[in-house]
């Protein structure tokens, strides 16, 4: 292994890692000026619900659309949209400049990418998709329009269509696919939604602290047991049965067992594998956790229907990649939460469900820098060269750890440390706090299943029918079954808050 010598601060501002971090952290650190009265977000645009007769009968953009904040209630509707398009583009473009990715089609895809997912999100709304025949908010949207039939599907249907809509474009449209490829980043989109998620951890936590750090710890545990298991069960059938060599198995193993396409590349790079292993993992990682992104929500909806924190930490270990997990997590929140109201007419907490898959992950990921040092150790002392006296420094451990996770633990300890040290700034911080952590941070989700849709071809599952199979197997048959046992030991009999 040639030793690289790098400074502690490599990357900060070329990588997509690095810029959902700083993202996050610009967007928190403006939603906190609330508490001196100065509201700079709530310009955000946001869908509301409608109903197709209605919105026929009398079209008004305001019926479809509004701003995050009453403060900017007087801005149309329309113009509130193009102010967040010129804002979340300008900066991401700024980001895609560092990252030295192609500026002019970044900006096309961009464009093309922002508009398609809010089409789709503001369909999704509808309320024969979304409407929940229950009170919400003070609102019973079921009855307001006078529904007779309805899918009752909560936000879960304007994901699910982004989701559709970047599929079509993906496997059909592949010309126009290939000229917004630039701008399609499931990984950083996600990231950066996540860091902001580090405020609904810290309104949780503030809410309800011990609850908190009990979810918290028991995802690390979780975490810890679960993948102790998967790795060697899964390098010792691809090796035994399947007859894979020693750096496919381990990379296949990292990919599957521990954190998907990250983990994939940081384990490759450690053994020094042949660039083609990585790049077959990866594209069967994201062809993979598409169906699992699809089926596992509303599997464990129907399964476990009382076990939320359950399904949630169950997810966060089988679905990988950040994109599909978070994208997944945020699907089976409004799955579950909607169910749970039509059946109960009881309202748990959003964001708790998903916060459990999201915390399982954020511990994985913090685990691939140590496993990609440790996995790099062995691989040079036991099988390169049982002698070789090369060194790997521990800074690689650093430049392995996730900076978004980093970032999101950030955020929510400021977050609670800044309202228990000044408790009388609570009300005004949560103002902002909302504007940022729902509507920013679920456009960041929205653009992210638009853009796993687009990336995802399915012809590359041709050539690689020993791996797939491998892959489906260990997913399915080891991953998720070990995975639902741990979580269900770990968080059984923990429920969200009723809201």
């Amino acid at each position: 292994m040639k030793q690289i010598n790098k400074k502690w601060h490599n990357g900060m501002f070329s990588t997509e890692d690095w810029w959902s971090a700083w993202l996050g952290l610009f967007f928190f650190g403006m939603g906190l000026l609330t508490i001196w009265g100065l509201d700079i977000v709530g310009w955000i645009s946001k869908p509301k619900m409608w109903e197709f007769s209605d919105l026929l009968n009398d079209f008004s953009w305001s019926k479809i659309l509004k701003t995050s904040s009453k403060n900017y209630h007087t801005l149309h509707p329309l113009l509130s949209l193009l102010v967040t398009y010129v804002v979340i583009g300008g900066l991401t473009t700024l980001g895609a400049y560092f990252q030295k990715l192609n500026v002019k089609k970044f900006i096309i895809g961009f464009t093309a990418i922002f508009f398609l997912t809010w089409f789709a999100w503001i369909l999704g709304h509808e309320a024969h998709l979304a409407a929940v025949d229950a009170v919400v908010k003070k609102h019973n949207y079921y009855q307001e329009f006078h529904l007779n039939w309805g899918l009752q599907l909560g936000g879960g249907a304007s994901y699910l269509l982004t989701l559709l809509v970047g599929l079509i474009i993906g496997n059909f449209l592949k010309g126009f696919a290939k000229k917004i490829m630039e701008a399609a980043k499931p990984e950083w989109f996600i990231k950066t939604g996540i860091v902001l998620l580090g405020i609904k951890l810290g309104m949780m936590t503030i809410k309800a602290a011990g609850f908190t750090y009990k979810l918290a710890f028991a995802g690390a545990a979780a975490a810890f047991v679960a993948y102790l298991l998967f790795w060697p069960i899964v390098y010792y059938i691809g090796r035994k049965y399947f007859k894979l060599n020693r750096s496919s198995a381990a990379v296949l193993s990292s990919g599957i067992s521990i954190c998907g396409v990250s983990a994939s590349i940081a384990t490759a790079g450690a053994i020094k594998a042949k660039p083609i292993i990585p790049v077959a993992v990866s594209s069967l990682i994201l062809i993979f956790a598409m169906f699992e992104m699809v089926i596992l929500p509303p599997v464990y909806t129907n399964l476990a229907p009382n076990d939320p924190i359950v399904n949630g930490a169950a997810m966060g270990m089988t679905v990988k990649t950040d994109g599909a997990d978070g994208a997944a997590g945020a699907i089976l929140d409004e799955l579950m939460i909607s169910k749970h109201l039509k059946k109960t007419g009881e309202k748990w907490e959003e964001g708790w469900i998903l916060n459990a898959a999201l915390l399982t992950k954020v511990w994985i990921d913090i685990f691939i820098g140590i496993w990609s040092f440790v996995l790099a150790f062995i691989w040079v002392k036991n099988v390169e060269n049982k002698h070789s006296k090369e060194k790997i420094p521990k800074s690689e451990i650093w430049f392995r750890l996730p900076k978004f996770v980093m970032a999101y633990m950030l955020v929510w300890l400021i977050y609670i440390a800044l309202i228990y040290v000044f408790p009388n700034v609570l009300h005004d911080a949560k103002i902002g706090g909302h504007i940022v952590q729902g509507s920013f941070r679920k456009l960041m989700f929205m653009l992210t299943f638009m853009s796993i849709g687009i990336i995802t071809d399915f012809s590359k599952l041709k050539g690689m029918g020993r791996l797939a199979l491998l892959y489906g197997i260990a997913l399915f048959a080891i991953i998720a079954p070990i995975a639902y046992l741990v979580a269900w030991l770990f968080h059984h009999g923990m429920l969200p808050p009723i809201a």
